[in-house]
């Protein structure tokens, strides 16, 4: 597997594709793409790069909605040798300004309407800028007209850079991790092995462009899958589109609202394989109500921006909603204390991790990209444990790390006895400033419609099986959780709306 990797991604992906007559993208809307097809738009795509001075190394931004496209847009950038950088759609204006300043593309692919704002900078800087919107329309398919549909591939090396993925920034300013050929074929290869992906697999495709391609694109592409691409999640389309398909991907939130569809049946998922979960913590209650309804075990998995998908469960083995899997085939991971050594199983530290062909570092910035690594092991900022069987319970960000009266708090855990209350949809388990004890464990709750509230209640309920110290301090109820495009809570949101609670005068 390393030695296929260490090469031009698109060159590695092909090697591999099916008969040119197999279907490798069904757009909602009824388009399609066949693998041969694959090959000859991406072709007259690194064609038209290399016509506009395009080279290798230079970057190429998508600033798109989900198409088929705009997924040729970036195997194409592959085969020419540029390096694609994938902005999220939603982002505001200044946070694309950020990105663009910072990466300083050559070319800027955007959605037609937000290409009036953007020339200023792409004339600013003499760049190229084209358009594509949702149907395939815009002047950039309008420029690929007379482009041969032939074209060599870039000879890349697995080291060479692939992408360019801009980091929530949830703590600070993003920063722009460079993946690697290698890291990218390598990453889509293992889960390929992992979850079994084949030539017959069809995946319903719901999540947005920018967290698209990869762990979801790639393994299918490594493996000769299908794709059937949905704009985005809502639940009935979700429920119209699942027949024919045997796999799909999301975060915890999108199973949970599929639960609440009375159309998702156990006979709606018959033809279904697998469903993958991850992103986000997943609730007991909604793991055993899937497996319940659905016949189906969701396959955690766990990642981040760096390191693409580090660990996945099994196929052949009972899974459990408190644990993340194993390392992906050729990678390591281990769980440290402060000082770097070791951890014994079962107790919680600092997860670092090893993978053949770990992540280029932070566009433009050593000193982070110095800080990121200890003796060749990353340092992810998450905290977990470990248990005896090699199996990585993630508990969260190191940010996110709960310190009140010296005492470590894990807000997973907190979150969890939350969870398992009557009438609450959602807990979200944060720490503020507090006079006496530096930090206070506090909860945000969602509660289902009608369900009655008691914070006394709640939390003598809540000391029956956590240590008086975890118990939060206030339990507060919120109508809904602020969440990204992804369905993950922003808990640093939360932070900022509950920042006064303690307070002198408001304790």
């Amino acid at each position: 597997m390393r030695a296929a990797a260490d090469r031009n991604a698109y060159a590695a992906f092909a090697a591999g594709f099916p008969a040119p007559d197999r279907l490798f993208i069904e757009n909602h809307d009824g388009r399609t793409v066949t693998y041969g097809e694959v090959e000859k738009q991406t072709a007259r795509m690194a064609n038209l790069l290399r016509h506009l001075g395009i080279g290798p190394g230079d970057r190429v931004a998508g600033l798109l909605d989900k198409s088929p496209e705009g997924i040729l847009l970036y195997l194409a950038c592959c085969r020419a040798g540029a390096v694609y950088l994938p902005i999220h759609v939603e982002l505001t204006a200044p946070e694309v300004d950020y990105v663009l300043q910072d990466a300083e593309p050559a070319l800027l692919v955007c959605r037609p309407d937000l290409a009036p704002r953007l020339q200023a900078w792409a004339d600013a800087g003499r760049r190229k800028l084209l358009t594509l919107d949702a149907s395939g329309g815009g002047s950039l398919p309008a420029a690929l007209e007379g482009m041969a549909e032939d074209a060599p591939c870039h000879p890349g090396s697995g080291q060479d850079a692939n992408a360019i993925v801009y980091t929530s920034g949830t703590t600070g300013r993003p920063k722009g991790a460079v993946m690697t050929n290698g890291l990218v074929v390598w990453n889509a290869m293992a889960l390929a092995d992992c979850w079994g992906i084949t030539a017959d697999d069809v995946l319903l495709h719901a999540n947005p462009m920018a967290f698209g391609l990869f762990g979801t694109t790639t393994p299918m592409l490594a493996a000769g899958g299908q794709l059937r691409l949905l704009p985005k999640f809502q639940v009935h389309q979700v429920v119209r589109a699942l027949p024919g398909c045997t796999m799909l991907a999301g975060v915890p939130t999108y199973y949970a609202r599929l639960l609440e569809h009375p159309g998702f049946t156990r006979e709606l998922c018959a033809g279904m394989r697998l469903f993958l979960t991850g992103s986000a913590p997943m609730r007991a209650d909604v793991f055993d109500a899937f497996a319940a309804r659905t016949g189906h075990q969701l396959l955690d998995r766990y990642g981040m921006t760096e390191a693409l998908i580090i660990a996945s469960m099994k196929l052949d083995a009972p899974r459990r909603p408190d644990a993340s899997g194993y390392p992906l085939p050729g990678s390591a991971l281990r769980v440290v204390d402060a000082a770097g050594q070791a951890v014994a199983p079962g107790e919680v530290g600092s997860i670092e991790l090893r993978q053949p062909f770990p992540f280029a570092g932070y566009w433009r910035a050593a000193e982070k990209t110095q800080g990121a690594f200890r003796n060749g092991w990353f340092i992810t900022g998450d905290f977990g444990r470990l248990a005896p069987d090699g199996a990585l319970s993630v508990l969260g960000r190191g940010t996110e790390l709960i310190i009140t009266g010296g005492l470590n708090v894990y807000p997973k855990e907190v979150e969890a006895a939350l969870n398992a209350l009557p009438g609450v949809v959602e807990a979200a388990v944060i720490g503020l400033p507090h006079p006496d004890f530096g930090e206070a464990v506090t909860a945000a709750v969602q509660l289902a419609p009608g369900a009655g509230f008691d914070e006394a209640a709640v939390r003598a309920a809540l000391a029956t099986g956590l240590a008086r110290y975890k118990v939060p301090k206030r339990i507060v109820p919120v109508e809904e959780m602020p969440r990204n495009t992804l369905g993950k809570i922003r808990k640093n949101l939360l932070q900022q709306r509950l920042a006064g609670l303690f307070a002198p005068g408001a304790v």
